[in-house]
């Protein structure tokens, strides 16, 4: 990586570039899409500023439906957003690409060539100017290191890992259909390592999805006594972020439906044949997803920056760095104070939209020469949806008056209200309604589960 950055002490050295005021945004996640298309909306639009989105994918979609696209219970085409159609509606610029380095003395972001699949070159490398940078980069899976995993297992962090894990379900239960011999002591076995949030979701939609899967004809296949799905937890309990009272739910819920949910089994190596246990145990597994911590992007250490332990930018409570008031970061990729608490803001899609919500009213402030205004993180509590199942988890806030533990349909409700903001952030209201309507008269006459 070839990265360029500026002495410490001249962090905006460069003179304004006439015009429009300059905001480049890096990072097309849910937190950086909601902040260019709302302030494409009110300031692009308007000829006030010069909103650019760099991103090296083609569309969005938002990352934590991730696990239905792997389970197969969601069609990716349906809910994807494109980014050179969201940008035309919207007022802003959507450029494709990777940042690589930044020139903090010139404010110039870096951005690598883009290559296709045949080795074709997209774009070139080129530099983007900037008047305020904001960095929505996201996180990465973190495999702390355990040999294997790259080579053997699948993290869930883009659609094409969740479509690439789907691919391998699918091909696995039409191979155990097809064949004549018995099932080897792998087959058919998923290991889900980490009991997160997203492990923990993955379990129940997969349990769904096989089920219906195998009810395609697969009829060699037993679901129950052939398909074992594993959820490994180094830790004493699931989900360790979340309340202990949520995490008891969902242990009960997972083992009623025979998923074996293991803690205090920590993972020490990933092979072709399964998983290592820190006990010795090998656990037979054809199919291993590892979802077991998350950091932000190494090249965030590079900038010339303040980083935490897990690559993570330190922000101020105004949300910009502490080295370059130019610069602001927003979502996982940054470490926010929750102020009134101790410690940094929890990794949420709720704090991420929380943030863009604020930076949208904020960089109307900084345009106008004005000071900005602190970031509150309000936590509106936790919900984990377990598929058809249940869902739970507790609200807080005034909404509830206080912390109320929910669970079942009014708790899958909440759940689904929080994606739906997401899309009326990204699309308003009307469109939003209208294409939940229409999916929900379609949904009908799809199968359960897509079969490619």
């Amino acid at each position: 990586m070839n990265t360029l950055v500026s002495p410490p002490q001249a962090p905006a050295g460069a003179p304004a570039a006439p015009g429009p005021h300059r905001i480049v945004i890096v990072g097309g996640g849910a937190g950086g899409l909601e902040l260019a298309t709302q302030l494409g909306d009110t300031l692009g639009k308007k000829g006030l500023a010069h909103v650019t989105l760099i991103e090296k994918a083609r569309s969005h979609f938002w990352k934590p439906h991730l696990h239905e696209i792997a389970a197969g219970s969601m069609d990716l085409h349906v809910h994807a957003t494109d980014y050179l159609a969201q940008s035309h509606w919207h007022g802003f610029r959507y450029r494709v690409g990777e940042m690589v380095g930044l020139d903090r003395a010139n404010r110039l972001v870096l951005v690598g060539p883009v290559v296709d699949e045949d080795g074709v070159v997209v774009t070139p490398g080129y530099t983007r100017g900037y008047d305020t940078l904001v960095m929505a980069v996201g996180s990465k899976t973190n495999d702390f290191g355990t040999p294997g995993v790259a080579e053997h297992a699948i993290a869930l962090e883009t659609p094409a890992d969740a479509q690439r894990f789907h691919r391998r379900l699918v091909n696995a239960c039409l191979r155990a259909h097809m064949q004549a011999e018995p099932l080897s002591p792998r087959q058919l076995q998923v290991a889900i390592i980490g009991a997160g949030a997203t492990g923990v979701e993955l379990a129940a939609e997969l349990h769904k999805a096989t089920r219906t899967l195998v009810s395609y004809n697969l009829d060699k296949i037993d679901p129950e006594r052939d398909i074992r799905l594993n959820l490994l937890e180094a830790g004493p309990r699931i989900l360790p972020a979340l309340p202990e009272r949520i995490a008891a739910s969902a242990t009960e819920l997972l083992r009623g439906l025979g998923v074996r949910v293991r803690t205090g089994s920590r993972v020490t190596g990933v092979s072709a044949e399964g998983v290592q246990l820190a006990s010795g145990e090998l656990l037979p597994a054809e199919l291993v997803v590892w979802a077991a911590g998350v950091k932000a992007p190494e090249f965030l250490t590079t900038l010339g920056l303040e980083t935490n332990k897990i690559n993570q930018l330190v922000v101020l409570p105004t949300l910009q760095t502490p080295a370059d008031d130019d610069i602001f970061a927003i979502g996982d990729c940054a470490a926010a104070p929750w102020l009134g608490q101790q410690g940094n803001v929890p990794p949420r899609a709720q704090a991420a939209h929380q943030q863009s919500s604020h930076l949208v009213k904020q960089l109307r402030r900084r345009i106008a020469g004005q000071p900005l205004k602190p970031w509150r993180y309000r936590d509106f509590g936790s919900l984990v949806s377990l598929g058809e199942y249940s869902t739970v988890g507790n609200l807080m806030g005034s909404l509830v008056g206080g912390n109320l533990w929910v669970e079942g349909l009014f708790a899958r409700t909440m759940y689904l209200s929080l994606y739906k903001m997401h899309q009326v952030a990204l699309h308003g209201w009307w469109k939003t309604a209208l294409g939940s309507a229409s999916r929900l008269l379609t949904r009908s006459t799809e199968p359960r589960v897509k079969l490619h």
